[in-house]
């Protein structure tokens, strides 16, 4: 368990807690009744803000997403091992990353898939005293990855990652070469 960087109360204002969440980089935080009275109400989550705002002020999403993706992605490889593939999202507070060989896109993993498969622990050595081969990315990453192009609008990644529950959208170029990555943080900042 890691201590909480913010607590939000049923009273503040929606907009400055994000503001909050994103300086903090959260993508959730705990609502408190109010600085009264702690009783747990639920989670804040990024998410939550976005689909809110696509319903009342869908306008502010026009911007292409060329213009708020990250350009400069962090990606592994499917022969990569899941051990340093773990740390390396440890390490730099990612919570998934586009998986890519020979500069095309084939997959993409998050710390979701990791933990699902009990795969992100550390091999440790087997019963007949040889060292396991530690799994690859490849055994573990999802093919089937939802991607946006450069042209697309800030609003079809939002409507994207609410109807679908997903975080980042890998983004291609026409020629299908990974260019960048847009996630809820991303929307969040263009909304706030």
């Amino acid at each position: 368990m890691t201590k909480t960087k913010h607590v939000a109360t049923k009273e503040d204002e929606a907009t400055s807690t994000i503001k909050e969440m994103i300086r903090l980089d959260e993508w959730y935080v705990p609502v408190i009744q109010s600085k009264q009275n702690k009783t747990y109400e639920g989670v804040l989550g990024l998410e939550n803000f976005i689909q809110a705002k696509l319903q009342k002020a869908p306008n502010k999403l026009s911007k292409p997403i060329s213009e708020i993706m990250s350009k400069n992605v962090v990606t592994c490889t499917p022969e990569d091992e899941v051990d340093n593939v773990w740390r390396l999202m440890q390490n730099r507070s990612l919570a998934g990353l586009p998986v890519v060989k020979k500069n095309k896109l084939v997959g993409i993993i998050t710390q979701r898939d990791l933990l699902k498969s009990g795969a992100m622990m550390p091999t440790f050595e087997s019963k007949k005293g040889r060292f396991r081969k530690p799994p690859k990315i490849s055994a573990i990453m999802q093919r089937s990855v939802i991607t946006l192009k450069t042209t697309a609008k800030a609003r079809e990644a939002a409507e994207l990652m609410i109807s679908k529950n997903i975080g980042r959208i890998p983004v291609k170029n026409n020629k299908d070469m990974l260019v960048g990555i847009v996630d809820r943080e991303d929307i969040a900042k263009l909304l706030v």
